[in-house]
Order: structure tokens, then C-alpha cells, then sequence
């Protein structure tokens, strides 16, 4: 394949690509879209080595063939077939060869050369440059008439002639549609669909490149921006980056408000200074960092949680433990509004414990607990998602909580989950891990805690949806204690840290850089605690309905699949059949001629319907894979 790695590409003192990236694969047929002077034209310069780059490396395989459709009108005396016919090189050295041999009388040379020239279908070259020429609008009475005999837009159909007659891997056509009336552009598009190289157009008729392309090169920016599809679907996806830039621009001043209002919270605390210099660089890192999360699915924020002026919660000479067994003791912990803590410690040491204390889940063996009036506590662990309704949706959990809010409403909050459409009305049974765990955050997010309490929160979520917690955590008012093996969400979300070791609860006095440390010595020299096990609670009825859910997922996809191929093969009988009948020497007479141009005809059209099915089987195939490893 060719591929441009990092390509700078300069005319004069402007600068056309910076960086850029691109890679064209075998088979590919791919329209080259651009303001005027951004860089199209310069771009085939360069594939063609008329220009070299400025910077960057440019990889093209040594076998491959390019041809183009030449720009500049030549006037020359040769017939309009003659110069069609130019376009082959190979068959001309051949036809040169074949003449020496004749003048010298050697018959060994002519006998190879005219298997050569039998092997690259020299034969039927005259034949195919006349069939390009009608296809392009000429007259069989014009072909024999002298280049210099056409005004200027026929001789760019004649250059186009000349291009599509050279055997290539890559034909690289700047216009070809400028000088071409309707018919020779239908005509064109038919051609264009059954080559098998691959191909780069630059058109500014969308219809064309619809009916041609599969991908969009558009150069902006001094950038190449590759899209699926043909014009519109570039079109449409344009449309839909360019407001998501809009409305991302809106939503990053806001974080970046966000940020700055948690940085100010404590950045003059002498003790907490490491930490305040780790948000501040999160201003910068946030700005880098926006368009890569500008089509992110998720986007929400916690409500304006209701104020509490007392402690929320408060833990006074708390031991806690299961059975016989004590974890943790001497525990005073007191939660004030706006408190921001992140729990470290070894595996089984009682972090999970301490938080179930806090909710009240877990009995104390000895001590107080005491909850301010009006809290309202949001806890999240991984039984959150066992807790979940099977057979109801999200849309449904929502309202379950809040009968009186709209349907809308929810819609639009479940929304900013991903939870669209469709997916807000499906039954949680059929739900991923990844998708239930933001489902039991959009329902904390829902009930406007003024604690929250979350243990491993990021477990099951993919970076998008981390890094939209932790957005909606930095603008987050209450109160807020976490476990969290995620150290860029401790880093971004926390400015307290405590740990649990040893059966005590402290506060921890340095950063994350420091507990690693601390960490590292303390394996060395004590021997790891039990690990706290939770048993997982199967319920072998969601299992069973799971698993049948798959099933009847993947049945459609596993029946389109088989129908493409008997569609496939069936198209390649046709296609055999065809070719043998092109083999045929006496195909080619004049007597055959009309037969030959529709087998001919015939032959591009079921390569072009193959390619499809091939693509579609692929995609299918893609698909069943992906069905297969949820």
C-alpha cells in the first residue's frame, strides 16, 4: 500500500501539509476533497514524484503502476486512437520489439514477443481504446482524425481516455468530470466502479463521487481527515464533528471553570501543595487533550446537591469486623460538606469495610455513627450493579425513583450515559458489564447525593466514560470518598487522602508518588492481610436469558452471512464462464466484436458486484466477531 507518514509539503512560502498522515490500500477507491489551493492537486504531485516532500517519509511499492489524467492539452498530430492507444506503454515497447524482430528476421524473438504481447491482451488493445473513446462521446469516424482537430475540452477527453487505457494499480484522476457531458459521465462511473486498482479522484461533483468513492480524503488544516462512505455520509459526518466541536468548546470552558474552582479550593494549603501543582498542570493537560474526547458519547454533571451545615457523617471510636474478626478500630472519621477523600491501603486491609460503615450496611462493633439531617448518601460498588432490575430498562429504573419526572427529562439525562434511544428502553438482561456500571452511576447521579461514596467506580467503564467521571467529579459540591485502583481519577478527583493499614485509619501526609513508595516498603515488610472477599451473587436466570440473547443476536447475522455467500459464488461462475469465453481467440474478430464489448462490459459489472459482496461479507464478518467475544 502507499502511505504518507508525517508528510510536509511546502509551494513557494505556503504551507500545504503539515503532518500529515494517509494510507491508500490496494483496491481502495477514495475522493480528494479541499478548499481551492489547499494542497489536492500538489498532493497527486507528489505521488507522481513531481514534487517532493518537505518533511515526512513517503512509501510507494516499487511494483506498482500510476497512471493519471494529464491537465495540459497536447496538440499533436497522432489520431485520436493512436494517442488513446499511447496510453499502454507496455503495449507499445511490445509493438516495437515485435517490429524488430520482424526487420531482422528473428524468428525466435518474434515468437517470444508475440506471447508477450498475447499475455498483456495487446490484441484487444485497439478494441478497448475504442470502446473508451464511445464511451467518452467520440464518433468511430472521429477516432482517426488528428489530436490538433479537437477544441480544448475534447482533448481533456481524450486525455482521460488515455489514462483509464494504462494497465495501473493507481489512477489518480484530478477532474475528469470538468469537459464531460451526463451520458459520458454515467458512462464513466460504470468504468470507474469495475476498476480493480486503486483509485484517487479529486471532484467537486458529489453525485460522482457518491456513486464511485468509498472513502473521503478531505485536506483542511494542512491535515488529510479520511472518512467512510462517499460524499454525503462525509458531508453528514462533517456536519455532526463540527457541532460536537462547537458544543465541546462550550462544555471545556466550562471544565476548565471547574478545574480552576477545585485548584482554588486548596491550593494554598502548605501541606496539600504537591497536590495543587498536580491540578494546575491538569489545566494544561485538559486544553491538549480536548479533541480527543470531543465525540465522546458521555457528558453529564451532579446536581446542585442540597446543603447540610453540620457533619454529614460522622464515625466516633468505631471498631469494626465480621464475626470474631476486628479490621478496624479507634476509627474517628468525620465527613464534612465539600470533603474530598481518597482511601489507600493494601489489599483486605478494611477500605470497603470503612465505607460500608459510613452507609450504615455494616454493624458497628463498637462506637457511634452519626448522619446530619437531610443527607443524602449516593454509594457505588460493584453490588450495585447485582442490584439492578433484569427485566426492566433504564428509562424504567428512573422512574421508578421519581414517578413525577417526564419522560423527556430522563431521556435527556440518561443521554449524557449513552443511554439513547433504543438503548434506554432495552431490558438491563442483555446489558454489558460496562453498560450496567453506568447505569448505576446515572442513578446516584439521578438521586443529587451530597455524599458520595464510591468503591472502584471505574471498574467495567472504558476511558471515555472515565474520563467523564472524573470531569463530572471535579465540578462535583459535596462531599465525596473514594477506593479507586485508577490513579488519574484519584489524582484529578481527591484533595485528602487517608490510609487504612495495620487496623487504623490516618491521614496520609504526601501524594500518590509517595504512597507508592510507602507501598513498595510496606510489602517488604509485612506480610500481606487477607484479601476481603465479597461472593458475587449469580443469578443463573439472567445467565440463561443472556446467553439466548447472544444467540438470537448473532442467528441474522450468521444467515446474511451465508446468503453472501452463495450470492459470491454464484457471481463467480458467471465471472469464470465470462472469462473463458474471453480466452477464446475467435472472440476477438470483427465478427465477434459486439459480443466482445458486452462480455467485456459484462465482466467489469460482476467484478464491481464481487468487490461489493466481498465488502459486505467482510463487514458481516467483523460483526459475528464482535457478537462473538461479548
Amino acid at each position: 500500500m502507499i502511505t504518507l507518514t508525517a508528510i510536509d509539503l511546502r509551494r513557494g512560502a505556503k504551507v500545504l501539509l503539515e503532518g500529515a498522515q494517509l494510507a491508500v490500500h490496494p483496491g481502495q477507491h477514495i475522493g480528494v476533497i479541499g478548499a481551492n489551493g489547499s494542497g489536492k492537486s500538489s498532493l497527486f504531485k507528489l505521488l507522481l514524484g513531481e514534487l517532493t516532500a518537505d518533511g515526512g517519509d513517503l512509501s510507494i511499492p516499487a511494483d506498482w503502476r500510476i497512471a493519471h489524467m494529464a491537465q495540459e492539452v497536447r496538440a499533436v498530430s497522432r489520431s485520436a486512437l493512436e494517442f488513446v492507444l499511447d496510453g499502454d506503454a507496455a503495449l507499445r515497447d511490445t509493438e516495437r520489439a515485435i517490429a524488430a524482430a520482424e526487420a531482422a528476421n528473428d524468428n525466435y524473438q518474434l515468437a517470444r514477443w508475440v506471447e508477450t504481447m498475447d499475455s498483456i491482451g495487446g490484441y484487444a488493445a485497439e478494441h478497448r481504446a475504442e470502446q473508451l473513446l464511445h464511451g467518452l462521446g467520440f464518433q468511430q469516424a472521429e477516432m482517426a482524425l488528428p489530436v490538433t482537430s479537437f477544441s480544448g475540452g475534447w482533448r481533456i477527453r481524450l486525455n482521460l481516455a488515455q489514462a483509464l487505457m494504462s494497465p495501473s494499480e493507481l489512477l489518480l484522476l484530478d477532474e475528469p468530470t470538468n469537459h464531460l457531458d451526463l451520458d459520458a459521465t454515467l458512462w464513466l462511473e460504470q468504468w470507474l466502479r469495475g476498476y480493480q486498482g486503486a483509485l484517487l479522484i479529486i471532484s467537486h461533483d458529489r453525485d460522482f463521487l457518491d456513486n464511485v468513492v468509498k472513502r473521503i480524503v478531505h485536506i483542511e488544516q494542512r491535515a488529510c481527515h479520511l472518512y467512510s462512505g462517499g460524499y454525503s455520509s462525509f458531508e453528514r459526518l462533517r456536519a455532526e464533528r463540527l457541532a460536537l466541536q462547537r458544543a465541546s468548546y462550550v462544555k471545556q470552558q466550562q471544565r476548565r471553570r471547574d478545574v480552576e474552582a477545585f485548584v482554588e479550593r486548596f491550593r494554598y494549603k502548605a501541606s496539600k501543595a504537591r497536590q495543587a501543582q498536580s491540578r494546575l498542570k491538569e489545566l494544561q493537560r485538559m486544553q491538549d487533550s480536548a479533541p480527543a474526547h470531543v465525540d465522546s458519547p458521555f457528558y453529564f454533571n451532579f446536581p446542585e446537591p442540597q446543603k447540610v451545615t453540620s457533619a454529614l457523617v460522622s464515625l466516633s471510636e468505631v471498631t469494626l469486623g465480621y464475626a470474631e474478626k476486628t479490621v478496624l478500630q479507634a476509627v474517628d472519621f468525620e465527613l464534612q460538606a465539600g470533603m474530598r477523600v481518597g482511601l489507600l491501603g493494601p489489599n483486605g486491609a478494611g477500605k470497603s469495610t470503612l465505607i460500608k460503615a459510613l452507609t450504615g450496611a455494616l454493624e458497628l462493633s463498637a462506637g457511634y455513627r452519626t448522619c446530619a439531617e437531610g443527607l443524602q448518601l449516593g454509594y457505588f460498588s460493584q453490588h450495585q450493579l447485582q442490584a439492578l432490575d433484569l427485566e426492566a430498562s433504564p428509562l424504567l429504573h428512573l422512574q421508578r425513583l421519581t414517578p413525577r419526572a417526564t419522560e423527556q427529562v430522563i431521556r435527556d439525562f440518561l443521554g449524557g450515559f449513552d443511554f439513547h434511544g433504543d438503548s434506554a428502553l432495552t431490558a438491563v438482561a442483555s446489558f454489558s458489564g460496562g453498560e450496567k456500571a453506568r447505569l448505576a452511576l446515572a442513578i446516584i447521579v439521578w438521586l443529587k447525593p451530597n455524599l458520595l461514596l464510591l468503591d472502584e467506580p471505574t471498574n467495567h467503564l472504558d476511558l471515555e466514560m472515565r474520563h467523564a467521571l472524573t470531569m463530572a467529579l471535579q465540578s462535583y459540591s459535596g462531599a465525596l470518598v473514594v477506593i479507586s485502583h485508577d490513579r488519574h481519577l484519584l489524582r484529578n478527583t481527591v484533595d485528602e487522602l487517608y490510609l487504612v493499614a495495620d487496623g487504623r485509619l490516618a491521614s496520609f501526609d504526601g501524594d500518590l508518588t509517595d504512597y507508592e513508595r510507602w507501598a513498595k516498603q510496606y510489602r517488604r515488610e509485612v506480610k500481606p492481610a487477607a484479601v476481603e472477599v465479597e461472593t458475587p451473587v449469580v443469578d443463573r436466570r439472567a445467565a440463561r436469558q443472556q446467553a439466548a440473547d447472544r444467540r438470537a443476536q448473532r442467528a441474522p447475522l450468521m444467515r446474511r452471512i451465508k446468503a453472501l455467500e452463495t450470492e459470491l459464488e454464484s457471481a463467480e461462475r458467471q465471472l469464470s464462464q465470462i472469462q473463458t469465453r474471453l480466452a477464446e481467440p475467435g472472440m476477438y474478430s470483427d465478427q465477434e466484436r459486439e459480443q466482445l464489448r458486452l462480455l467485456v462490459r459484462d465482466e467489469g459489472q460482476l467484478k464491481g458486484h464481487q468487490s461489493q459482496l466481498e465488502e459486505q461479507w467482510l463487514a458481516l464478518q467483523e460483526q459475528l466477531e464482535a457478537a462473538l467475544e461479548d
